[in-house]
């Protein structure tokens, strides 16, 4: 299992080493989302994270199939729901322990910050990739 966290330690998670794809998105939402030039993130089913602590410390922004879930001391965007209320994109940033799966291809980089230069060979796709 891997462990994450928000950056005051009031919300706890786990989800299994287990994710099914991973990116760093961004688009305009992501952006603003976590204030930076993309947002790494890694998917899976919804059912497989684990809020250990801090339910009730939690902020959700969105409706039941498609929200961004915070800690509503400190900020911090741990993971999304999303497609439909089934999958979660955890924020890479909030683990603790280092996942076995990183981040394959930029998305969405059609509409990424003109001041943010992308120098990695990873793949770029201007919205989703190709399934």
């Amino acid at each position: 299992m891997l462990r994450g966290s928000c950056l005051c330690g009031s919300v706890r998670y786990a989800v299994p080493d287990a994710f099914l794809y991973a990116f760093n998105c961004h688009c305009g939402n992501c952006r603003r989302a976590t204030g930076a030039a993309c947002k790494p993130f890694a998917g899976m089913e919804r059912r497989k994270l684990d809020l250990l602590q801090g339910r009730d410390e939690t902020l959700i922004y969105g409706d039941d199939k498609a929200h961004d879930v915070r800690c509503r001391r400190c900020g911090s965007l741990l993971y999304s729901v999303v497609r439909d209320g089934e999958f979660v994109h955890v924020a890479l940033g909030t683990l603790l322990d280092a996942p076995g799966m990183l981040p394959s291809a930029h998305i969405f980089v059609g509409s990424k910050a003109p001041w943010h230069a992308i120098t990695d060979d990873l793949p770029q796709y201007p919205e989703l990739p190709p399934d």
